[in-house]
């Protein structure tokens, strides 16, 4: 089986809207994210809303014309630094194509945008029992910047 490609997601491309609407549903389905589907008014909605977003940048894994991951990423701002971070909000593998390295090469692909668009550092938040995701976080440079909240972590990575 080849390794999938890593592109940036073009919302006015069909395939790309469903595969970006099922790996999100799947991934919000799963006990971790609170294993509740998105409503049919989310799924509806969430591709118009993000292409609403100037500041989303969205990147999808895709293996034989099948997306098998997706990372959906929005610039910010950092006052201290007085330069823009790139914020990790989803990131999200198909249960079956998990352990093959597509997370590191959605990471890969978000973090040669954020160092593009000459960002100070990535971000997320990660969910303290998501055990594989903080180890795939922490592998490919994330440090845990403290708590979010009882069931969070904020992690980040310094570029530069």
């Amino acid at each position: 089986m080849s390794s999938p490609s890593i592109v940036r997601a073009n919302l006015t491309d069909a395939m790309h809207q469903a595969g970006i609407v099922e790996l999100l549903n799947m991934y919000a389905s799963e006990p971790l994210q609170g294993g509740q589907p998105l409503s049919d008014e989310v799924k509806s909605r969430l591709i118009p809303a993000l292409a609403e977003q100037t500041n989303g940048r969205y990147f999808l894994a895709v293996q034989t014309d099948q997306p098998v991951g997706v990372s959906i990423c929005f610039v910010g701002f950092s006052t201290f630094s007085a330069l823009p971070i790139l914020n990790v909000h989803d990131l999200a593998v198909h249960r079956d194509f998990r352990g093959q390295g597509i997370g590191t090469k959605l990471l890969d692909a978000v973090e040669r945008e954020a160092i593009r668009l000459a960002c100070c550092k990535l971000t997320l938040e990660v969910q303290h029992e998501n055990v594989n995701a903080r180890r795939l976080y922490e592998r490919v440079g994330f440090d845990s910047g403290g708590p979010v909240g009882a069931d969070s972590s904020f992690m980040t990575k310094t570029l530069g």
